[in-house]
């Protein structure tokens, strides 16, 4: 049966009504006319007799009758009067009319059906109309989202069948309230609200269905709403899991960014458990094998003893293997097995793991006890060289690890294997540095009467430097001292500073003054550079030396974690060349290219005295180094430093000068040990960026008492009262022992002096820890010591010196020479074994000079 609200079936209903409309008519108009037919037909009868005889016009009709053989058996004639066929003709006219009427009215009612039926399938053909209802009824149908239509009297109108299958809806649910449908009270209550709502989550039984309703009848249909329903149960599974693998990302990005800060090994361990916990572990802990803590790579079979560096999720006193304690596992056990095979191992479940639980039973129970079930064991590898163990923990409110989450755990402590191996190489390189600046820094200072001196050196956190001091003791009980820094560090700046300290020494040995002396350092420092410069384009030089806090040849393995490839470029060093005499309390310094020192006076009063400045060594060339000298009272201090002192990133040199101004007055009053302790206290940054050299020296002179002077005139006779003069001082030094040697030595260079040398000519005496004797003259001829043949008639004097003195020399003054020798207070005569004092005197080609 078609229902009435379809379009046929409209049109059948007002069909049947025009029909049943024109049966009506019809019959109307028929009862009244065969009422009068029968009336007149009556009265027709009874007149029919009287009107046959009647006269007037007439029609006569005769029909002959025929009988079976077919020959005429009679006539039957009718007679009808002219006047009664009209009557007859116009007596059904209204009748014939009507019906004209009807068939018009019907044609009318079509027409109207017909225009009504093109106004609701808007002009369609019914093919296309059908067509069309089909093509739309399969696509209701067919999509993956639930469509209602609710009419405005709360009626389920309409539901394709993914609404019926979301929401399970009853077969005969269209044309029913919506609320007697057995929905979920939330769901039921909003599609009988009316209210537009877009993408709203609600459930509907063991599903979440995304709800968007919009009212129909502004779009010109009538008043109701049209409600869309989405399965969002799957998608919200999948945007969970693509939740996780975005948190997953983030922290492999944050782990980039968190681990390898610094270059040290526990460091850097610790960076790995905090960046696991929590987002991805309960409970984190990092162990390390023994030679990756000494920076050494491990050796295959090097056994499962490892030391842990790092636990993260617990306190460290409630862990059961705290810091620094060493664990052993045990073969079979998941952690073995994982560094043996260098693959993560997953223990879903620890109160099913035996091979757990063996090694050691009662710190496994505790660990159950704490809630903890799940495991995954990561072996850390970089470059193919297992370092150690990430051991990752969950709890059993967190659920078990997956099998998806080894890849995560796999990846993480790569990057975080990188940079550990990154840390332990640099351990190895640091340590190698650190030994051998150790070893290139003076291990004692020398015994010396003029100084009263403390030192410190501190190497940056980034790594060792080229920073150095020493002190120096030079002939005349003068004492050098000296501080300076390479740039750079590592290895390549501490293999320079042991050469720029060792051509110090050298040219100390010389007795060459202050900036004549850092004259020629600057050009060993030239060519140092240039043979660097050199074997650097020819491929030869060494590989990993340059400046920078990663060691040379690390590689990065990741992304994010930087490698350091070395370089050598230009060296650059600095220094600061000082020489104090205590004799008189003069001090003579040069300096190229670092900063100048401080002098604390014996009042308390701080200052950083002018100096000349000259470029760096290695730089310079162009301008001469310039000297400076300062007259030192007694208990002076002489402050030498480094740039790092003074220098870093918080604060420029200006206020770290007015830092180490305010340091010194404070402690103006101490030892120099007090000074070096109390300048870094207030000095010293928290992460120092460059090495620290530090030398305090406080100042001593010369008992006046103890310093003997004389002129000697150019007369070989003066050479015996001057003898004379010189054995009445060392009588009262109460020195009589070394009367002869003395005697001997003065002889010779006294009677050298007067006989090849020039005015003026002195004689000193110092008597310091050893005896001094000085014999200076106005030429710059250098005396050479050799080995005089039996014939020759001089060459012999400067052997002798040489057989008694301890030690001797020549330095060079602006005006000439001296030539000093020095005698140890033990005594003066030559060793046992030696040749006698009589043979000497023998070879003495001088003697009558006495």
């Amino acid at each position: 049966m078609l229902k009435v609200q379809s379009v046929a079936g409209q049109v059948l209903v007002l069909r049947l009504a025009l029909a049943v409309l024109l049966v009506v008519a019809t019959v109307v108009a028929l009862v009244p006319q065969a009422e009068a037919a029968s009336m007149q037909e009556a009265r027709q009868r009874s007149v029919v007799g009287a009107a046959a005889f009647a006269l007037g016009p007439a029609v006569n009709t005769t029909v002959p009758v025929a009988d079976r053989n077919g020959s005429a058996a009679g006539f039957v004639s009718v007679g009808i009067r002219v006047r009664r066929a009209d009557e007859q003709v116009v007596h059904p006219l209204p009748l014939l009319l009507g019906a004209a009427g009807g068939l018009l009215v019907v044609a009318g009612g079509a027409a109207w059906v017909s225009r009504r039926l093109r106004r609701q399938t808007h002009g369609l053909p019914p093919a296309e109309l059908r067509r069309m209802y089909e093509h739309h009824d399969a696509v209701l149908h067919a999509v993956r989202e639930g469509v209602l239509i609710i009419g405005s009297d709360g009626l389920l109108l309409l539901a394709n069948d993914e609404a019926r299958r979301l929401l399970a809806l009853p077969v005969d649910a269209e044309r029913r309230p919506v609320a007697e449908l057995g929905l979920e009270p939330r769901l039921s209550s909003l599609l009988t609200s009316g209210r537009e709502v877009t993408d709203e989550v609600l459930p509907a039984g063991d599903r979440l269905i995304a709800v968007n309703v919009r009212p129909t009848a502004p779009y010109g249909g009538p008043a109701g709403t049209v409600v869309t329903l989405r399965d969002t149960t799957d998608l919200r599974a999948l945007a969970g899991r693509a939740g996780v693998a975005q948190e997953r990302l983030k922290l492999i990005y944050d782990a980039g960014l968190r681990i390898g800060t610094t270059l040290e090994v526990g460091r850097t361990a610790e960076e790995l458990a905090d960046v696991a916990v929590p987002r991805f572990a309960d409970v984190a802990t990092v162990e390390l094998l023994e030679p990756v803590l000494r920076g050494d790579e491990p050796a295959a079979g090097t056994g499962t003893d490892l030391r842990r560096m790092a636990v993260s999720g617990v306190p460290d006193e409630s862990a059961i293997y705290r810091v620094g304690e060493v664990l052993r596992f045990v073969p079979g056990t998941p952690m073995a097995t994982a560094l043996e095979s260098g693959r993560p191992i997953l223990v879903d479940d620890l109160r099913r793991s035996d091979e757990w639980r063996r090694p050691d039973l009662e710190s496994a129970q505790r660990v159950l006890d704490a809630g903890i079930r799940s495991l995954i064991a990561v072996p850390l590898q970089a470059r193919g060289v297992v370092l150690g163990l990430a051991n990752f923990w969950r709890t059993e409110t967190s659920g078990g690890f997956e099998e998806e989450d080894l890849a995560f755990a796999e990846e993480l402590t790569a990057r975080a294997a990188v940079a550990i191996d990154n840390a332990r190489r640099y351990t190895r390189e640091h340590t190698t540095a650190v030994t051998l600046q150790r070893s290139l820094l003076p291990q004692t200072l020398p015994e010396q009467s003029a100084l009263e001196v403390a030192h410190r050196y501190l190497p940056a956190h980034a790594g060792v430097g080229g920073d150095w001091f020493d002190v120096i003791s030079l002939p005349g009980a003068r004492v050098a001292l000296v501080v300076g820094d390479v740039v750079g560090h590592g290895l390549h700046a501490a293999a320079t500073m042991g050469r720029l300290r060792t051509a110090v020494h050298n040219f100390s040995a010389l007795d060459l003054p202050p900036d004549e002396l850092l004259n020629h350092l600057d050009e060993l420092v030239t060519h140092i550079d240039t043979d660097e410069a050199q074997a650097a384009a020819s491929g030869t030089g060494a590989e990993g030396e340059g400046e920078g806090p990663w060691p040379g040849g690390m590689d990065s393995g990741s992304e994010g974690v930087p490698a350091y490839t070395g370089r050598t470029g230009i060296t650059g060093a600095t220094c600061l060349y000082a020489i104090y005499d205590p004799s008189d309390g003069r001090t003579t310094l040069a300096r190229a290219g670092h900063p100048g020192p401080a002098v604390v006076a014996p009042d308390g009063t701080v200052s950083f005295p002018d100096m000349p400045v000259s470029p760096p060594l290695g730089l310079g060339g162009s301008e001469p180094v310039e000297t400076t000298e300062l007259t030192l009272s007694e208990g002076s201090r002489l402050v030498l430093y480094t740039d790092g002192l003074i220098e870093g990133r918080d604060r420029d040199i200006g206020s770290g000068l007015e830092l180490l101004h305010t340091a010194l007055a404070t402690a103006a009053d101490r030892t120099p040990e007090q000074i070096c302790t109390a300048v870094l206290d207030t000095m010293l940054p928290e992460h120092p960026s460059d090495d620290i050299a530090l030398l305090v020296a406080r100042t001593q002179l010369l008992d006046p008492g103890r310093v003997a002077e004389w002129e000697v005139p150019s007369d070989p006779a003066a050479v015996g009262r001057i003898r004379s003069a010189c054995l009445h001082t060392l009588e009262s030094w109460g020195l009589a022992a070394l009367s002869f040697t003395t005697e001997l030595i003065l002889s010779e260079l006294i009677t050298n002096a007067i006989r090849y040398g020039a005015q003026p000519i002195r004689v000193r005496l110092l008597y310091d820890r050893a005896l001094i004797c000085e014999v200076s003259d106005g030429t710059s001829a250098s005396p050479h010591l050799r080995r005089a043949a039996t014939t020759d008639e001089g060459g012999r004097g400067l052997f002798l010196v040489a057989q008694f003195a301890q030690r001797w020399g020549t330095r060079y003054t602006p005006n000439g020479k001296v030539i000093w020798t020095e005698q140890s207070l033990d005594g003066g005569r030559p060793e046992p074994g030696a040749d006698s004092v009589d043979d000497i005197l023998d070879q003495w080609d001088d003697v009558p000079a006495l």
